[in-house]
């Protein structure tokens, strides 16, 4: 499978930030970039804390600076190459970005708390860095079957998970897989229960299916703007909004 990517992303707003008057505090972006070995696909999305001050600002920081780190490892380094280390000095250098905007407003870092989760496919596999909760689901090529190969961390007490601001660091999951993939999606915990079944531990398939069927039928890879706009409304619907008030956020990929 050496399809380039076809994607769409969007985030929504939860309708009890809506009611509080507060921003979206969700984030997600993705690039495609030529690496040595041939084209790589990056996909980031966070989420920022609920009880964090500028949760928004650390999603933010959280994602563009994953992103930048991984376009320019995977620039010069196929992803083979990519181990738990170097992830440590991208989420290390995500830490300072946040303390040193956590200074400048005279804040806590944990005023800026949020999750990361990204993945990075090429056409060899796949590689998962995954703190807090969100997920990340995969269709291998030659496969009908999802799968979710690293699950979203729930903490001691309900509704806590791992973020990157913990102190002395955050929990990570670090997933190798050697098995190319043909479409994936990334996303934030405000759709999780509706998609993935947390008894059994297995993703909605049909939900995946049905949400990467018009990726798939895409003409031009790349972003496809007027499907990021029917994502987002979607994610806004009432039939979502009513499943979930917390802020929502889908990138979705698949190559041909």
């Amino acid at each position: 499978m050496t399809g380039a990517w076809r994607w769409a992303g969007a985030r929504s707003k939860g309708t009890s930030h809506e009611k509080a008057g507060l921003p979206c505090q969700d984030y997600g972006c993705a690039n495609e970039v030529d690496g040595p070995v041939g084209p790589v696909f990056i996909a980031v999305v966070s989420d920022g804390a609920g009880s964090a001050l500028r949760a928004d600002v650390g999603s933010k920081i959280a994602s563009i600076t994953m992103l930048r780190m991984a376009q320019h490892f995977l620039r010069r380094s196929p992803r083979s190459e990519l181990g738990e280390e170097t992830t440590w000095e991208w989420l290390d250098a995500i830490r300072d970005r946040i303390n040193a905007e956590a200074e400048r407003v005279s804040l806590k870092p944990r005023d800026f708390a949020a999750t990361v989760i990204a993945i990075i496919a090429d056409n060899s596999g796949v590689t998962i860095i995954h703190v807090g909760d969100g997920a990340v689901a995969i269709k291998a090529t030659n496969s009908e079957t999802w799968s979710v190969p690293s699950w979203p961390y729930q903490g001691e007490y309900a509704s806590t998970t791992s973020f990157i601001t913990d102190d002395p660091q955050p929990r990570l999951d670090f997933v190798v897989m050697d098995d190319p993939v043909s479409a994936f999606a990334v996303f934030s915990d405000g759709i999780e229960r509706m998609v993935l079944d947390f008894a059994n531990r297995t993703p909605h398939a049909p939900f995946f299916e049905r949400m990467v069927k018009p990726v798939m039928a895409l003409s031009n890879p790349g972003r496809d703007v007027d499907l990021s706009k029917a994502l987002q409304s979607y994610l806004s619907s009432p039939a979502v909004c009513e499943r979930t008030d917390d802020d929502k956020t889908l990138i979705l990929g698949a190559r041909l």
